[in-house]
């Protein structure tokens, strides 16, 4: 009993850190508009499987951030 009551709150205290990183990425992104492409971060992360130490693709900013709407809100 003990157990469950520990991992639910486990599972809870790490959904509650994802939300709260997911909040501070996204409003970074509306700060600043620096990003990172699907493709660019799928690019990276095949490299990651083949075993490769690769480092993670550079953010740029193509366009601005403003006017998009927050879906976290």
């Amino acid at each position: 009993m003990r157990e469950a009551i520990e991992n639910m709150s486990n599972a809870k205290n790490s959904r509650s850190k994802l939300r709260k990183d997911a909040l501070a990425a996204w409003e970074a992104y509306q700060a600043t508009g620096l990003h990172a492409t699907a493709e660019e971060a799928d690019a990276w992360l095949a490299r990651l499987e083949a075993g490769e130490d690769a480092d993670p693709p550079a953010c740029h900013q193509n366009c601005t951030p403003q006017g998009v709407a927050s879906s976290f809100a």
